[in-house]
């Protein structure tokens, strides 16, 4: 114990002499290294003598600092530590054996170490501890789901939400363009249900094709980048047959989350058209035009034209929507609360400016920026082509599916 005192001691003196040195999170002292995270005022730092893998102990730190919050009410300070120095050991001893992580699911180990933390004054209260009934989860693989769970409807909600990034030059060429999407489930299924997903996506198309001996059938296909999914996902069977095939928390998580950079959907183009005419007025024509189907619409649609910083006068015609002029971001911004698709709508304005003495400084044009959402449109042309659920009981479920594209970075050059 004197040895980890000193090493504690050796710590606290290197990080107080050091702090100019920034805050790298790897320290070598001696003949060991530390690697440590502040959260709030606690230093947690991890000690290693050998060639360790540092991505796995950060990960290991902050998947026990999430534990240790969720039994001490949402805290994580020192107060809190110095309350529940005895349920900290006692997790300790469970999270961590002979220096390999073990189990860190706070819904698992609230099923055998039932000692409530004391809690912060300020925390939420706490909440009812499911039955323990904790062999499966902690020796089987389903660590994430608990065994005995009964709903009279069995209902599956999925949504697609995608946000696109486009920057457009004053021309209508793209510059950049890609889509960030994400799977978010809410699962209300009794029992151990086993789930499949199938995406329109051309890896897992071209491997059913291949699997079943028969050519693909035509559509559009989408190639997914950087995909990253939810520990539930069966990853050997998903690189084995391309299939999403998992048994899903209960509740509400995050499936999986892809980029796709080709074959792009743009739901707006935007075609603007701006005149300096002298140094006191401008005249501004923008044009916008909904690509996606006829049959949708998007809702909040906002268009941000910027203007300078010595604009006196505003005037606007739209054919849909409001604008006016916003001083606080230099902007004319223009409001459409309901956007169908296949249709255009143009605002035009004429824009006065105080007259600068001295030398002009040439105004440098920011991009026009757009807010907007579209459901039930993917950028990225992902669909679902099936949600298969089963269960040993056999039970039917109800499966609803939603789509929406928002705008992440949407801009264009004038």
């Amino acid at each position: 114990m004197s040895g980890m005192g000193n090493m504690v001691d050796a710590f606290r003196m290197h990080i107080m002499q050091t702090k100019e040195l920034g805050t790298c999170p790897v320290r070598q002292i001696g003949g060991c290294s530390f690697l440590y995270m502040r959260i709030s005022n606690v230093y947690i730092v991890i000690v290693v003598s050998s060639n360790a893998n540092v991505a796995c102990a950060f990960k290991f730190v902050v998947e026990a600092v999430a534990l240790f919050k969720s039994y001490f009410g949402g805290a994580f300070d020192e107060d809190a530590i110095r309350n529940n120095f005895v349920l900290i050991y006692e997790l300790l001893d469970e999270i961590m054996d002979f220096g390999y992580p073990q189990n860190l699911s706070p819904e698992i180990l609230k099923l055998y170490i039932t000692q409530e933390g004391v809690r912060s004054p300020f925390s939420s209260k706490a909440s009812d501890k499911p039955v323990p009934n904790a062999t499966l989860q902690v020796t089987g693989a389903v660590g994430w789901r608990r065994e005995g769970l009964m709903y009279k409807k069995n209902e599956v909600f999925l949504d697609i939400v995608e946000s696109v990034n486009l920057l457009m030059s004053s021309k209508g060429s793209v510059l950049r363009c890609d889509v960030t999407g994400k799977i978010l489930m809410k699962c209300f299924l009794s029992g151990m249900p086993d789930l499949k997903l199938g995406l329109n996506d051309k890896i897992g198309l071209e491997k059913e094709a291949q699997l079943k001996s028969r050519p693909t059938k035509s559509g559009k296909t989408i190639e997914l980048d950087d995909v990253t999914f939810h520990q539930c996902v069966n990853l050997t069977r998903f690189n084995s047959e391309k299939t999403v095939s998992f048994v899903p928390p209960d509740g509400e998580f995050e499936l999986m989350k892809y980029r796709i950079t080709e074959g792009v959907n743009l739901p707006f183009r935007v075609l603007p058209t701006i005149k300096e005419l002298g140094r006191t007025r401008m005249e501004i024509n923008v044009k916008v035009k909904s690509v996606f189907g006829a049959k949708m619409f998007a809702l909040g649609v906002v268009v941000k034209v910027p203007v300078p910083k010595q604009t006196a006068k505003t005037s606007f015609q739209t054919t849909s929507g409001k604008a006016k002029y916003n001083a606080s971001i230099d902007s004319l911004v223009w409001k459409i609360r309901k956007f169908p698709g296949q249709t255009e709508a143009t605002m035009s304005a004429e824009v006065e400016l105080i007259s600068t003495m001295g030398e002009k400084k040439s105004w440098n044009r920011p991009p026009i920026q757009m807010e907007f959402q579209v459901p039930m449109f993917t950028a990225s042309g992902l669909r679902v082509r099936f949600l298969k659920v089963w269960e040993k009981s056999g039970y039917n479920t109800v499966e609803w599916v939603r789509y929406i594209t928002r705008a992440g970075s949407y801009e264009i050059r004038c």
